[in-house]
């Protein structure tokens, strides 16, 4: 009698390790994402928001830039002056949340593929080519800045 309560006992403590194991990892994968943006993240959201805004006002510069046919001034803008876009948006990016943040990611990967369309059509000289891609550019560029949050 007393080997069967000790094996019982083996077993319970087994079956009570199981089950506790088991509801942590539920828990786990239970894990929620904030439904709102803190004050710090709005804060530092807007900042970026602020040099992006800063950079999308010297977008007509590129305009110029191709309307003249300057196309290695306009490869130059593109690395220079655009040339830290890329990280600013993806950085606002991972500060959004859920939906936004899908859009986001897809407005900026549109916004670099316009403007790698847009030197390369620098490089081979194909206006209609870059001032399509660059009305592209602005659009999805709005499309981006649009999707911040307001303080």
């Amino acid at each position: 009698m007393i080997k069967y309560r000790s094996i019982l006992i083996a077993v319970l403590a087994v079956v009570m390790v199981m089950l506790l194991s088991f509801g942590s990892v539920a828990e786990a994968k239970r894990v929620t994402k904030p439904l709102s943006y803190t004050s710090e993240q709005i804060e530092q959201i807007q900042d970026y928001a602020s040099q992006l805004s800063a950079i999308r006002e010297r977008m007509p510069e590129l305009a110029d830039l191709i309307q003249k046919q300057d196309w290695v001034f306009v490869r130059n803008f593109i690395h220079g002056p655009l040339g830290e876009l890329r990280s600013k948006m993806m950085f606002v990016t991972q500060s959004l949340l859920g939906e936004d943040q899908k859009q986001a990611r897809s407005a900026a990967k549109s916004v670099f593929d316009n403007l790698v369309a847009i030197d390369q059509a620098a490089q081979g000289r194909d206006y209609k080519l870059a001032i399509r891609n660059y009305a592209e550019t602005l659009r999805d560029f709005d499309n981006f800045i649009a999707l911040l949050p307001k303080g």
